[in-house]
């Protein structure tokens, strides 16, 4: 039945007839009449299908032949009348009839979004009707519908807006009776509701039947609705007719039309004052974030196509229509970065023409950022480094990279006690790299970080057309031409950024500390295709020093500069580019992004046991809480298969490291730091508790496990190697054996 109203009235204010059952909270009760089924009875997700089936069996005067259907989560009922004890609202379809409304949720917006919203689709795409579910508490919106009403009338558009309240206190598994009804609908001669409960939560949005009650209580009418919330607009294209969903929905009854919304952000608010949609004039490069919606036309609908949030039952899309979510109007923020990263957004130029086409805005937009391509010739490298007591191996390491083509090194060292320390000032005052006393403490931060952050203002690091941050135990290890960087460069063409993927290296089953080569020692490592533990794909980053990024970090720079986003020229160790979606924050390769054949990272974590005792004891630069123990040194000790590939170098770094140690003072330092390291392990075995875990760590269960890797699962290098049960080291297993835990398990 279609209710009288005035020729062009403004604002609707109505209530949802919440009120219990002995089958739990009721949403709404709708009498829709008996061509939209009779009544139409929305219980709350806190209710279960089949205690309402058993309500209605169990009523008095029991409803003849009830449908009872699940939507969302949520039951509702189809009968022809109302159970007794219940309260309907009447259906009101003429109210809207003819019409192309907007069906959505208020999220506490003001009164002139609300407007904007309503202007911007009446305008352009002809809507003359608005369904709202006002989330909010009940009593609280007094000034806002005030300032709504007399803004609309002010307005002079032909708008019927309808504003939805609920007394419902989501979260709550019952009603009490005593408090219903929440509020009183709006009295004939009054212009505003009455609100006596001033502490009922209103806000319906953990319900998804909301939209199937819009659609029986105001909307079997319409001419066409669009499931949009204030804070997403229809888009407007700058040089071309805007498709007008409302229209394609009246055209084609009994399918819908698919609205598909991307996020859009501000850059910055003026005087962090509240977000409009003219501020919104950015979205994400790289994860692009989306909402799915629809536009239907409600008469070409049988009753059981019901209206879910982002589709309707049983209908499909016909065509596709773009709007915007504007986020900081979703969110009432006037911080963007409260929502996203700062360093994805990117200006558009389809929303910086809207904000002041459409809006009159004048918006703060991203600062330009000049950016000047460098010479392919440019190649000068540089090494930022963390030591703490890696004496012995410290002269390998550098001839090694000296070897290849790197020319600067600047080294950050802590509280050495092995002569680490007064090697590197040796080495600086002899002037083969600079050596710096690690500020970590006054900067309260981790060594390897607070290393990083003092480089940055070093001018060798501002110097370097390429930098990398890399540790004593890592070697690059490149496979085109004779192995050098320059050859590498050429070989990546125009890239900027080259991720080298580690290859864990284990200790083939050498116990004992020798003063000999690291890179010639080792051999055994981890297959190429290792996606556990994750560690063994982490990488390091050669990077050009361009200004994309605005600082180093320990896998990869840091703070992108999104301006720049699109100069990024990243590939991996094959040479194969990086989607943009791991710009910002990838730090390992996986599956898709892996890769070898130009250049690796060997990383000899563990390198024997007599020395791993040592770092344990030294701890970690950057991981200073943790402790390398049994659980580490078997994550990191794989030896599952055989890569020599790196030793092809060795002729190369032995004629630097012969040149360093031709100087007799460095030759002597050498010597006390390996002296040093000896005299360290002898001290650990001498320890009860270092000589049993040296033990474990040389035992045959544990060369054995280093050889299993592929079979284990993530859990189990979570958990660590106790809980891998003996059968499982020693028996015979298919090349397809797996094994796991649960998530948690603990050592044991």
């Amino acid at each position: 039945m279609s209710a009288t109203h005035p020729a062009k009235p403004q604002l609707y204010l109505r209530r949802l007839a919440c009120q219990t059952t002995p089958a739990g909270p009721v949403l709404e009760a709708v009498s829709a009449g008996p061509e939209a089924g009779g009544c139409r009875l929305f219980f709350t997700r806190a209710s279960d299908a089949k205690d309402v089936g058993r309500y209605l069996e169990g009523l008095p005067a029991p409803i003849p032949s009830p449908q009872v259907i699940t939507l969302n989560g949520a039951p509702f009922v189809i009968s022809d009348a109302l159970p007794a004890g219940l309260t309907a609202s009447p259906a009101e379809p003429g109210l809207l009839a003819g019409r192309n409304v907007l069906l959505g949720v208020r999220n506490g917006q003001s009164a002139d979004v609300v407007l904007q919203w309503l202007r911007h689709h009446h305008d352009q795409f002809g809507v003359r009707g608005a369904v709202l579910f006002n989330r909010t508490r009940e009593g609280q919106d007094i000034d806002f519908i005030t300032e709504l009403r007399s803004q609309l009338a002010a307005l002079g558009r032909d708008l019927r807006v309808v504003l939805i309240e609920s007394a419902l206190p989501l979260g709550h598994d019952t009603l009490p009776s005593e408090h219903h009804p929440y509020c009183v609908a709006e009295a004939p001669g009054k212009d505003r509701m009455e609100f006596p409960s001033p502490d009922a939560w209103t806000a319906p949005l953990a319900e998804g039947t909301i939209y199937e009650i819009a659609r029986t209580r105001f909307l079997t009418e319409a001419r066409a609705v669009a499931n949009l919330d204030i804070g997403d607009l229809l888009h407007v294209p700058a040089k071309a007719p805007a498709q007008n969903p409302f229209d394609l929905a009246a055209d084609a009854p009994g399918q819908a039309v698919h609205l598909s919304g991307q996020h859009c952000y501000p850059w910055r608010l003026r005087d962090d004052g509240p977000a409009g949609f003219g501020d919104h004039i950015c979205v994400q490069f790289d994860k692009p974030r989306y909402r799915s919606r629809w536009c239907v036309a409600p008469t070409g609908l049988a009753p059981n196509n019901f209206w879910r949030f982002r589709r309707i039952s049983g209908v499909g899309f016909n065509a596709e229509v773009a709007f915007y979510s504007y986020m900081a109007i979703r969110h009432l923020t006037s911080n963007p970065g409260l929502i996203v990263p700062k360093t994805s957004l990117i200006e558009s130029e389809a929303l910086l023409a809207s904000a002041q086409r459409d809006f009159g805005h004048k918006p703060v937009r991203p600062p330009k950022v000049e950016f000047t391509a460098p010479s392919k010739d440019a190649t000068r490298t540089a090494i930022v480094t963390t030591m703490k007591n890696e004496g012995p191996f410290i002269l390998e390491w550098l001839a090694y990279h000296q070897a290849i083509g790197v020319q600067d090194f600047l080294v950050y060292t802590n509280d050495c006690t092995d002569g680490t320390d007064d090697m590197f000032d040796l080495l600086q005052a002899k002037g083969i790299l600079q050596h710096r006393e690690n500020p970590f403490r006054e900067m309260e931060l981790k060594p390897q970080h607070a290393a990083l952050q003092a480089a940055e203002d070093e001018p060798l690091m501002q110097n370097a057309d390429w930098c990398i941050c890399m540790d004593v135990d890592e070697f690059l290890n490149i496979k085109v031409g004779n192995g050098t960087l320059p050859e590498l460069y050429e070989a990546v063409g125009d890239a900027n950024m080259i991720s080298c993927t580690w290859r864990l290296f284990g200790n083939s089953d050498r116990h004992l500390f020798e003063d000999s080569h690291t890179i010639g020692q080792f051999d055994r490592c981890a297959e190429e295709f290792s996606p556990k533990p994750h560690q063994a794909w982490g990488f390091k980053t050669l990077f050009r020093n361009i200004g994309i990024f605005k600082k180093m970090g320990v896998h990869r720079p840091k703070g992108l500069r999104p301006q720049l986003w699109d100069q990024i020229h990243w590939v991996n160790g094959s040479g194969q580019p990086l989607p943009r979606e791991e710009y910002r924050n990838a730090w390992r390769s996986t599956t898709e992004t892996y890769g070898y054949d130009l250049v690796s990272l060997n990383h000899y974590a563990v390198r024997n046991a007599e020395s791993f005792l040592v770092k344990r004891d030294r701890g970690r630069v950057n991981h200073v809480d943790r402790d390398q123990g049994l659980a580490y040194w078997f994550r990191m000790n794989n030896n599952a298969t055989t890569d020599r590939s790196i030793m092809a170098r060795i002729p190369m770094m032995e004629a630097k490291l012969a040149a360093l140690m031709a100087d007799p003072e460095i030759a002597a330092q050498h010597h006390k730091c390996v002296a040093a390291h000896r005299a360290k392990i002898d001290a650990l075995r001498a320890q009860p508790a270092q000589a049993a875990f040296f033990e474990t760590l040389t035992s045959a269960r544990q060369e054995k496990l280093s050889r299993m890797h592929r079979a284990f699962g993530a859990n189990v290098f979570l958990s660590g190697p106790d809980v891998v049960p003996d059968h499982v080291v020693w028996g015979d297993h298919p090349e397809e054996f797996f094994f796991t835990v649960e998530k948690g398990e603990t050592q044991h």
